[in-house]
């Protein structure tokens, strides 16, 4: 239990956030949680692109800004963008000024959509690929970067004309997203987790 810490509210949990406030209120109340909305995935596949290279939390204190820039993350608003909007992207310290990642989140805006129109949601898209539950990592040691569903999943979003969508960071996304629960046993957060996300997984499950 050495990656599990107690913090000053006396829960015990994942050690990665440490102390930083912001940190810990996203490893509280949202990774690993499910979600659904199209805004939010499409947010979370986006962010997760943009932090390759990166550490989360530098995306974290960002979000706020993308959030402004991108329209909330609503795949037809930014499927429209063009250069005017970029230029004024890449003129804002408060994102991380990558053109080239910039220009990705709009293009898998524009895949999104097809998804959607494919599948009706995003959420219906990504959410067969869970996998089926394993023990509680008890440890850091036992996270993985990559899985089988994360690697089919990456491959099937390449195939549609996705990109920055490698297995890693795939994987991360349905950490974040809650197809995943990685908190480790013993982290107060992971029951609930836990609780939301069997339904979730069920009602999406291939074949039902």
């Amino acid at each position: 239990m050495t990656d599990l810490i107690v913090g000053a509210d006396g829960r015990r949990r994942c050690a990665w956030p440490g102390e930083d406030a912001l940190y810990l209120d996203y490893h509280d109340t949202e990774w690993g949680r499910p979600e659904e909305s199209d805004s939010a995935l499409f947010e979370k596949l986006a962010l997760e692109g943009f932090q390759a290279g990166l550490s989360w939390i530098t995306v974290l204190r960002k979000r706020a800004a993308f959030r402004e820039h991108f329209a909330g993350f609503e795949p037809a608003t930014v499927a429209r963008f063009g250069e005017r909007r970029i230029a004024a992207m890449l003129d804002d310290p408060g994102i991380i000024r990558h053109r080239g990642k910039i220009e990705s989140a709009i293009g898998n805006a524009r895949r999104a959509l097809d998804v959607i129109d494919e599948f009706g949601s995003i959420a219906a898209y990504v959410w067969p690929y869970a996998p089926k539950p394993v023990r509680a990592p008890r440890s850091f040691v036992d996270l993985m970067a990559t899985t089988p569903a994360s690697t089919a999943l990456s491959k099937d979003l390449k195939r549609r004309g996705w990109t920055f969508v490698g297995p890693t960071t795939i994987h991360a996304f349905m950490q974040a997203m809650g197809m995943v629960d990685d908190h480790l046993s013993g982290c107060w957060v992971r029951g609930g987790c836990e609780e939301l996300r069997r339904p979730v997984v069920a009602r999406y499950r291939r074949g039902s």
